[in-house]
């Protein structure tokens, strides 16, 4: 099998002087760069949590539990999962805001 660059013309159009390469066939049209950045920016500011703070996010956002589920598994109210759950998240959007 051959190997092209991604640079390569799929289609070129010599009436409307236009063309598609390989590249843009498998963009997502968003920025990776940017995206990659923040993914890996959470992810040390997740492992800087405190245990407690770190056990309700990566139950809240990556295990898809509820508030409640969170409540009952850590052992505290629903209401104390909110409370920290807010104040975690408004510390990690001033940190990624900076």
């Amino acid at each position: 099998m051959p190997i092209n660059s991604i640079e390569e013309n799929l289609y070129s159009d010599n009436k409307s002087n236009s063309s598609i390469n390989i590249i843009e066939t498998i963009s997502t049209n968003k920025d990776e760069a940017t995206l990659i950045t923040n993914k890996i920016a959470i992810n040390k500011m997740i492992n800087d949590l405190e245990s407690r703070d770190k056990q309700i996010i990566l139950l809240r956002y990556y295990k898809d539990k509820t508030q409640s589920e969170v409540a009952r598994i850590l052992g505290i109210s629903q209401v104390q999962v909110s409370r920290i759950e807010k104040k975690i998240l408004n510390k990690m959007k001033k940190e990624l805001a900076s």
